[in-house]
């Protein structure tokens, strides 16, 4: 680990929230110690069980492909591991809110393993780690695939239903050059990609 992190130590790297190299290193040293002194997770050959790839045929000539961070165990019990770093904790009520990322369901419609947890690491100044685990029902898995039938169908087709992309305060439709379309304005939608956009628009 020393190693590695050091490799980065000149970089030019932006950081946020008072964060430093030096801290992220310490942070990293305490959150390692912490999950070892837990001893909760176990992975029988690192190897073959470590950032597996899963490759699963979606239709004759498409693969749906998943990189899984890991196939374990938690407490004792097999599951597919998913690594989380976080400056909060997350959240754990309702009971049954994991079940609902839509990552893990994913993931365990890929493998076709139920038991799956997301092993958290928190990057608080008391660091902490979460282990929150999960069952995905056979109907999630079965409604996952047929969202992703649906979608590759959509694709090959070339049936593309638009969205709003709009998010405050970071609002990706603001530059997007087919905004004019969206909105119904059509000299916005005939001025050339690149061309300065007027404060009024008509």
């Amino acid at each position: 680990m020393f190693s590695e992190w050091s490799a980065f130590q000149n970089q030019v790297l932006h950081y946020l929230n008072g964060d430093s190299w030096d801290r992220m290193l310490r942070q990293g040293i305490m959150l390692l110690t912490r999950f070892c002194q837990d001893d909760r997770v176990q992975v029988s050959r690192p190897r073959q069980n470590l950032h597996i790839k899963f490759n699963r045929t979606v239709t004759g000539k498409n693969d749906f492909v998943a990189y899984v961070d890991a196939i374990g165990s938690l407490d004792g019990k097999r599951c597919l591991l998913e690594w989380k770093t976080s400056s909060s904790r997350y959240p754990e009520e309702p009971d049954g809110l994991l079940a609902l990322d839509p990552q893990l369901v994913f993931y365990s419609w890929t493998t076709g393993i139920a038991e799956v947890a997301q092993v958290v690491f928190v990057r608080k100044s008391l660091v902490e780690i979460q282990y929150l685990r999960t069952t995905i029902t056979t109907a999630q898995r079965e409604e996952f695939g047929r969202l992703v039938d649906g979608t590759i169908r959509r694709i090959e087709s070339a049936d593309f239903l638009p969205h709003s992309g709009i998010r405050f305060p970071q609002n990706p439709c603001s530059s997007c050059p087919y905004v004019g379309l969206c909105l119904g304005k059509q000299k916005m939608a005939e001025r050339p990609l690149g061309a300065p956009s007027r404060s009024r628009e008509s």
